[in-house]
């Protein structure tokens, strides 16, 4: 019920804010949206609407153009195929959990006009099978963070990735003695948007609901957000962990952030 009633408002505020774009002015800062830029431009009915819906678990953080999930740290120590698992999952692989559905967040990022694509699949070409890659617009994932003050930092996801040790290679790859290990190269995913399962006679289940693959480095086919490119789960060149040394500790309450690459909304029309 929860999802149907999002799916209503996302279709009536989507409408909203095509109604304030202007495809002709054109943006001045590029496909990122600045922060400031995209609230200012709200009109202040839909700022207004925005800021009060109710997602359990999310916040629609217009002041940052943000999706904000609340979360906590699962894993400290160990190897990743996740960035981020939902509760009761896949803990023991993922650096954190979060308490909303992942249909909820992306419902969350389609009302600040992020893009969904699909995960990497498999489909059907003539009388064979091709491979095709996750498309999807591209998430900043960021962690906020409190310090031993309180005050919240917006970190960056890579921050607490880094190159698993000795025991994640192969005897063929290992790294030069007393080499630093690399750090995870981005914190920029795709909005794959996972899938629907079920055939077209009723209701379809949103697969990563059921699975809990949230965000992904290694590739399962039904993730909301993912890296680009396919990732085998058993790639020892691909292999992860998690850096306890800039990580909170186990348990700790974070916010998840996801910033979607976007053109901010146009400026609303004069009344």
């Amino acid at each position: 019920m929860i999802l149907r009633n999002l799916a209503c408002l996302l279709l009536s505020i989507t409408l909203a804010l095509s109604a304030e774009e202007n495809p002709a002015a054109g943006n001045p800062q590029g496909a990122y949206a600045k922060k400031a830029l995209a609230a200012e431009r709200l009109s202040p009915e839909l700022r207004a609407t925005l800021e009060k819906l109710v997602i359990p678990g999310v916040k629609i953080n217009v002041e940052e153009w943000s999706v904000d999930v609340d979360a906590r740290v699962c894993l400290v120590k160990g190897m990743l195929e996740l960035i981020a698992c939902t509760k009761d999952s896949k803990e023991h692989e993922a650096i954190i959990a979060v308490d909303a559905k992942p249909s909820h967040i992306h419902t969350a990022l389609l009302l600040l006009r992020a893009k969904p694509g699909h995960p990497a699949m498999y489909d059907r070409e003539g009388t064979r099978f091709v491979s095709l890659p996750p498309r999807g617009g591209e998430v900043d994932v960021f962690l906020l963070i409190k310090d031993a003050k309180g005050k919240e930092t917006e970190r960056p996801i890579s921050d607490f990735i880094t190159q698993a040790e000795q025991g994640g290679y192969t005897a063929e790859v290992q790294p030069a003695e007393g080499a630093k290990r690399e750090k995870f190269p981005t914190h920029t995913f795709l909005f794959a948007g996972s899938v629907l399962n079920g055939d077209n006679k009723g209701p379809r289940d949103y697969l990563c609901d059921q699975t809990g693959n949230v965000i992904s480095i290694a590739t399962f086919g039904d993730e909301l957000l993912c890296l680009p490119g396919v990732h085998d789960q058993a790639d020892s060149l691909r292999m992860w962990q998690a850096d306890g040394e800039k990580l909170p500790p186990l348990n700790s309450k974070v916010i998840l952030r996801l910033r979607p690459h976007v053109e901010p909304p146009a400026n609303p029309p004069a009344r």
